[in-house]
């Protein structure tokens, strides 16, 4: 009886050091994270086209996304992922255009009706 116990104990134990502790609470995820990912991943590709394409408004898409960034995600896993979708609005248009096309400036339009009306609905659902 006392060798089951100690047995049950042993295995109950070794259990224990097997489950990884967590390291540190992270933020939950809002309920706008989605919307705040595709507003990030707009600001990227706006941010490169509306270069090409003359726009001479130089950091101007890049400092928004940062001020998003600091507003919103101070920092761990939410920032990362913010970042990520600006990098990848950034680099899907960086590695299709080169100059700026008809279909660029189309692109650019829809984006920022599309950024516009998040920033919109977010503002009207979440905003106090």
């Amino acid at each position: 009886m006392l060798r089951r116990l100690l047995r049950t104990a042993a295995i109950t134990a070794s259990i224990a050091l097997a489950a990884p502790a967590p390291t540190r609470a992270e933020v939950a995820a809002a309920p706008f994270d989605g919307s705040l990912q595709r507003l990030a991943e707009i600001l990227g590709a706006l941010h490169y086209l509306r270069n090409i394409c003359g726009a001479n408004e130089g950091l101007k898409w890049r400092n928004e996304m940062q001020s998003l960034v600091d507003a919103e995600a101070p920092g761990g896993d939410r920032r990362s992922r913010m970042i990520a979708s600006f990098n990848r609005g950034y680099r899907g248009y960086q590695q299709t255009y080169r100059s700026c096309t008809p279909a660029a400036d189309l692109v650019i339009r829809r984006y920022l009706e599309e950024g516009s009306k998040i920033a919109r609905e977010m503002t009207a659902r979440y905003a106090n």
